[in-house]
């Protein structure tokens, strides 16, 4: 399945202004506790990697989901891991 373009630099202005509704507004590079996870804000150069990653991982998971594939509770934690540290909403 072919992925649309993704503008990381407006991702990346979401994720901080989510960050900042969520866990206040910090220096990039600082650390707050996020889901009992200690949550790094991100700057731009390490959140395009880890976005990538991130919607890499969810777009196979949710694909897998659609075709009723067994999805293994790895799989699930990794996402849930990524969608915590990118203040995103946890798959279910």
């Amino acid at each position: 399945m072919a992925q649309a373009a993704v503008d990381v630099a407006q991702e990346y202005r979401a994720y901080v202004a989510r960050f900042d509704q969520a866990l206040g507004a910090v220096a990039v590079g600082s650390f707050v506790k996020h889901r009992n996870r200690l949550i790094k804000k991100l700057s731009y150069e390490e959140f395009s990697p880890k976005f990538h990653e991130y919607a890499d991982m969810a777009g196979a998971y949710y694909d897998s989901i659609e075709r009723g594939d067994t999805i293994n509770d790895v799989v699930v934690k990794l996402l849930r891991d990524f969608a915590d540290e990118l203040i995103l909403p946890a798959p279910a």
